[in-house]
């Protein structure tokens, strides 16, 4: 992993370096993103939000409430919000999440003026969430002008169903039947590929992050985020 991270982030310097020696071909970003990424369970979601929050360290994760007891390595505000059940429901009834879900009986939400802070800070934003919240946030996208501005999503699918198994067997942290039901539940996520602004097909470590880093540049580029040189 440290390996990889090193690549991710000498490709990302190598992006920066070009910038610096042709300044002509940098544009001064008005907008920042905020990049949705989804992916069934297994897919390689967290492994490629981590690889591209190493090799763009202008972009920032946001972080989430969670009702979970927060483990010996954690902190609160860095790792997650420790929430009790009742301060996490009083956020819920008040509208302050972008998108919220119950997993295993915890409850795990993202804050809209967590991601809405940090987006004003111009930063980048990364956010790595199931399908469902990815499909909530794009609903409060359409009645909220900023986050529609910045809002960028990215579905990322193993080029099979029978490779997405082999990846959740490797795991060895699921039961054949477990996994049988994980892979049921994928070929309903996958369905909604269609939904996202981009559909971005595993294949490799590597390769994904090239990818995912060429998504970025390229809305970085549009014409709705960036200024002209006056002339």
């Amino acid at each position: 992993m440290v390996a990889t991270e090193s690549k991710a982030a000498k490709m990302s310097a190598e992006i920066r370096e070009s910038r610096s020696e042709n300044p002509s071909k940098s544009i001064p970003t008005t907008n920042p993103l905020l990049v949705v990424i989804s992916a069934p369970s297994g897919g390689g979601k967290t492994t490629l939000s981590q690889q591209l929050l190493a090799a763009r360290p202008d972009m920032t994760r946001a972080i989430t409430c969670t009702t979970r007891p927060s483990r010996v390595s954690e902190q609160n505000g860095v790792d997650y919000y420790f929430l009790d059940a009742a301060s996490f429901l009083k956020r819920v009834q008040a509208g302050n999440f972008l998108e919220h879900a119950t997993v295993f009986g915890n409850s795990y939400g993202t804050l809209k003026a967590e991601v809405l802070g940090k987006l004003r800070q111009g930063r980048d934003v990364l956010l790595n969430v199931d399908v469902q919240g990815a499909a909530a946030i794009r609903e409060r996208a359409l009645d909220d002008a900023e986050l529609k501005r910045a809002l960028v999503s990215v579905f990322l699918t193993p080029a099979s169903i029978s490779v997405l198994e082999e990846r959740l067997r490797k795991r060895g942290t699921d039961s054949p039947a477990v996994i049988q039901k994980r892979l049921s539940v994928a070929r309903q996520e996958i369905a909604q590929w269609k939904n996202f602004d981009y559909l971005l097909v595993s294949t490799s470590i590597r390769e994904d992050l090239r990818e995912m880093l060429a998504i970025v540049e390229a809305e970085k580029m549009r014409t709705s985020r960036v200024q002209a040189p006056a002339f």
